[in-house]
Order: C-alpha cells, then sequence, then structure tokens
C-alpha cells in the first residue's frame, strides 16, 4: 500500500432508518486538501445498522486511490465492530461468541476488503452532538430516507 501520510482524508458517515427494520438511508461527507463531497443512498426495507455500514462502505469505495483516513461515526456497532470484534467473527467463521450468526455478515466483509486499501482511524462521536460534519451526514442520510420514500432517482450531489 503506497499511502503519502501527510494526505489524509477525512470521512463522516451517518445511516438513518425509519422503522427498524424500514426504510432507511445512509449519507457521508468526505473532505480532502479544501475539497469536500456529499454522497447519500438509501434502501427500501432495511436496518439502521446497516445503513450505518453502507455508508461507510461507499464512502470508502468512492477513494480512488489508496489513502490514509480518519472515517468518524457515531455509530458504536460500526466502531467497535470493525475495531474490536471484526478479527474473533473472522476466526470463528463468522459466528458470535454465543456461536449465532454475525448480523450483515455481507456488509462487514465488504468493509473489512475494503480496508485492505486504505489506512483508516475509526473515530466515534457522539451523534446529535453539534459537530457540523456529522450533521450534514445525518441530513444526507435522511436525504437518502426520503429519495427511497419518493421513489426518486438518485441524483449527483454536486451537481444539486
Amino acid at each position: 500500500m503506497n499511502i503519502t501520510p501527510a494526505k489524509i482524508v477525512e470521512i463522516y458517515t451517518d445511516g438513518a432508518c425509519k422503522g427498524n427494520p424500514g426504510v432507511g438511508g445512509w449519507g457521508a461527507v468526505l473532505k480532502y486538501a479544501g475539497h469536500e463531497r456529499e454522497i447519500f443512498g438509501g434502501e427500501k426495507l432495511t436496518t439502521n445498522n446497516r445503513m450505518e455500514l453502507l455508508a461507510a462502505i461507499r464512502a470508502l469505495e468512492s477513494l480512488k486511490r489508496p489513502c490514509k483516513v480518519h472515517l468518524y461515526t457515531d455509530s458504536q456497532y460500526v466502531q467497535k465492530g470493525i475495531s474490536e470484534w471484526l478479527t474473533a467473527w473472522k476466526l470463528r467463521n463468522w459466528r458470535t461468541s454465543d456461536k449465532k450468526p454475525v448480523k450483515n455478515e455481507d456488509l462487514w466483509k465488504m468493509l473489512d476488503q475494503l480496508t485492505q486499501h486504505h489506512e483508516i482511524e475509526w473515530c466515534w462521536m457522539r451523534g446529535h452532538a453539534g459537530h457540523t460534519d456529522n450533521e450534514r451526514a445525518d441530513q444526507l442520510a435522511n436525504r437518502g430516507v426520503v429519495m427511497m420514500n419518493s421513489e426518486e432517482l438518485p441524483q449527483d450531489p454536486e451537481g444539486a
């Protein structure tokens, strides 16, 4: 992995779900060298945890080359899952400590694969605590919900 340490991408992610399960949305704000990009989307029938994971996945997928990343999430499920639980899940063939299948295994596998391409610091931050970029990610996630509810086609947020 050829990463220039001085160049750090900051990513703020969030997921939202109206009903759990229900209509969900995800959003992310990416910041790099004075540039910003917003992305969002959603699913018709999902859970909040899936949307939290999908926000991180879609943000990392959008990076064009290996990067040093500070990824901020207000989901302890995502932060602890990737930082503390993932290794044990993999050793137990995607089973929890009480031998049950890991929920959202498909998304955890995708996220695990994406982490191999970047140097990522996973940072938890309290949601709805007034942090501007976390609030923006929340608004984007809710736009994803609205988009799914209204049957709109996804639009390029940079063009909006």
